[in-house]
């Protein structure tokens, strides 16, 4: 899977989560930059990217996530272990 498709999948969740078409994710966003990202909806995005992309991710991951960029990492990477 193309680094595109996790962002066009990832959009999809949050737009989804967050009830809001307009967002648009980059790769620096972080938990300050949508107003009603809290520890509930993080949860949320969690769950539904584990759902849509078919991986699972360490507690210890999900602590690490500090950006987008950093989800759509671990995603890839995560894929990646699959397909091997």
């Amino acid at each position: 899977m193309q680094p595109s498709e996790i962002y066009s999948g990832l959009t999809t969740i949050f737009r989804n989560i967050f009830d809001d078409e307009s967002i648009v994710l980059r790769p620096t966003m972080t938990v300050n930059d949508i107003a009603d990202w809290d520890s509930l909806n993080h949860i949320n995005i969690i769950v539904a990217a584990e759902t849509k992309f078919g991986v699972k991710f360490k507690t210890a991951e999900i602590e690490s996530l500090q950006t987008i960029e950093t989800l759509a990492g671990l995603i890839e990477s995560k894929l990646h272990q699959k397909s091997k």
